[in-house]
């Protein structure tokens, strides 16, 4: 289907809502009571005009009418209305100019904010985490926003989603050598969803990743920490996680590379290991003397 004519249209609509805002706040407009009105029916040409953008598929043009709505709608103290403007606006962009869609984005969460709306903020503090991931590729900035969202979950009693947040935040720490910022959040989740019937099942993993944190930085802390957590959790002494961990701190204890890399073939073998764990894995390996850095 051809959106063409409705790109013209657009930009007519909005040449048409240009004018309308300008002649609300001339002396005429002022004097015959019409400004407000004027206003509000600009919002909607705005509107308009960056849906018809959105059909033609020009995404700037699109967040850019979206963001004169939201203006618009600032003045006029609709800070709800201004806010959906500015997500709808941060949502088009997203397409086209990533920069300009954290901008916005940014915009409605400090209006949420200002409004008490913390778990509407928190939400989009997880979208502009997501752009910072996949298009910018800020990884230290990805981490900022998802720990804002975090807080922003705990403080409305939405558990479930900080620690979702937070998982984020710990396996970015781990791939970026902050272990002990790693190692706290895995416990505190492991800590908070043992309890939990329907989630202990997931404790096990995260007492498992803290561990590898651990065993990165120091072999004896590892030890230590994988007892305190069997005690903790004594469903972690037989779960296979807790078994490799042993036999994995026997080799690396013996040096003994064959032996590391056969406990990780048996257990990839059965249930298989993510990029993230093979990182982590290769990393404690490559602390055996003599190893060659490779887990095959």
């Amino acid at each position: 289907m051809d959106n063409s004519g409705k790109e013209k249209e657009a930009i007519q609509l909005m040449a048409d809502a240009d004018k309308k805002v300008k002649s609300s706040g001339s002396f005429l407009g002022g004097m015959f009571g019409g400004g407000p009105h004027k206003v509000e029916e600009a919002c909607e040409m705005y509107c308009r005009a960056a849906n018809m953008f959105k059909m033609a598929k020009n995404w700037s043009a699109a967040g850019s009418a979206f963001c004169k709505a939201a203006r618009l709608h600032m003045q006029m103290q609709n800070k709800h209305d201004c806010a959906t403007s500015f997500i709808d606006a941060g949502n088009a962009y997203k397409k086209s100019d990533p920069n300009e869609a954290i901008k916005c984005l940014n915009a409605a969460v400090d209006i949420y904010t200002d409004m008490g709306r913390f778990t509407i903020a928190a939400k989009h503090h997880i979208s502009i985490a997501e752009i910072y991931e996949s298009e910018l590729v800020d990884i230290e900035k990805a981490i900022a926003h998802y720990e804002q969202a975090a807080d922003y979950y705990k403080g409305e009693e939405s558990n479930s989603s900080a620690n979702k947040c937070l998982l984020k935040v710990g396996a970015y720490c781990a791939q970026l050598e902050q272990y002990q910022k790693a190692i706290e959040i895995y416990e505190q989740v492991g800590a908070t969803t043992m309890d939990n019937p329907l989630l202990k099942y997931s404790a096990k993993e995260y007492f498992f990743k803290a561990s590898l944190c651990h065993f990165i930085v120091d072999e004896l802390n590892a030890k230590i920490a994988v007892e305190k957590y069997e005690e903790m959790f004594p469903a972690f002494s037989d779960s296979r996680e807790c078994k490799l961990l042993k036999k994995l701190l026997e080799a690396h204890e013996e040096q003994n590379s064959e032996a590391f890399t056969e406990a990780v073939k048996e257990f990839d073998s059965i249930s298989r290991l993510d990029q993230w764990h093979t990182t982590l894995l290769l990393r404690i390996k490559k602390t055996i003397q003599g190893d060659e850095g490779d887990l095959k």
